[in-house]
């Protein structure tokens, strides 16, 4: 049975992937930064989906955190897998308007925080390194390709810069039996709009899509748990769009 360390796993794709994960039977390390009360339902809901959680507190920008969220997470059996989804967004505006602390945060969070578990994925699950190989999955975003103008520029680049990560660590771990890759969603229902001053901006801008709707966070988990099992066995360095066909 695989344990998988989920970013920012109580919420969103990453609870719905924690949910698919427990319904493979493995056990989930939820990462959560504030939210105890969610973070406690998604634990309860992955036991009752059949897998075993535990949660596993720390702010992916503090790399003793990280550090931290790592050992707790192996402290058992050890990692198969990490899936590095924590990630944040703000209200649109043009890149003109954006102030300077805006913009710190968002590469700060965005890719600072989602660098720092990749670098720590590849030094716990490196065979080299002593340990047994595994998946990674890294949160992209379809804003990577799109740009996200008058919206979201800085939000697209710190995506753009973990499509870059995909490709590059798959090269740097390949031989030490660690696969590396990216899921780019699309236009999802998931409260990080809301976060980002349009609620409604998924539904509104889902019916757009060449499918004529919005995603839920379950499509887009069941292609990062493909990516974390065994079936993906070779697929490294991919960037898999689940995004509707926008």
């Amino acid at each position: 049975m695989k344990t998988i360390l989920i970013t920012g796993g109580t919420r969103g794709i990453g609870r719905a992937t924690a949910l698919l994960c427990a319904r493979q039977g493995w056990t989930a390390a939820l990462n959560y930064v504030r939210d105890s009360s969610s973070a406690e339902t998604a634990v309860r809901d992955v036991q009752a989906a059949g897998g075993r959680a535990l949660l596993v507190k720390g702010d992916v920008t503090v790399e003793a955190d990280v550090i931290s969220m790592f050992d707790a997470a192996a402290a058992k059996s050890g990692l198969d897998g990490v899936v590095i989804n924590a990630g944040i967004v703000a209200p649109s505006l043009p890149l003109a308007e954006m102030d300077a602390a805006r913009l710190k945060r968002m590469f700060e969070v965005n890719v600072y925080g989602a660098y720092l578990c990749a670098r720590e994925s590849a030094r716990r699950l490196s065979k080299d390194r002593g340990g047994r190989g595994g998946s990674v999955v890294l949160l992209s975003s379809a804003a990577s390709r799109l740009g996200s103008p008058f919206e979201y520029v800085d939000y697209a680049g710190s995506k753009a810069a973990l499509d870059a990560l995909a490709i590059g660590l798959a090269k740097e771990l390949g031989a030490q039996g660690v696969r590396v890759n990216a899921v780019r969603p699309g236009l999802i229902e998931t409260d990080i709009h809301a976060s980002g001053g349009q609620p409604d901006r998924a539904k509104r801008l889902g019916a757009t899509t060449p499918m004529g709707r919005a995603g839920r966070a379950d499509e887009v988990a069941e292609a990062i748990v493909w990516l974390l099992s065994d079936a993906a066995s070779y697929t490294t360095g991919a960037i898999l769009d689940v995004a509707g066909g926008r």
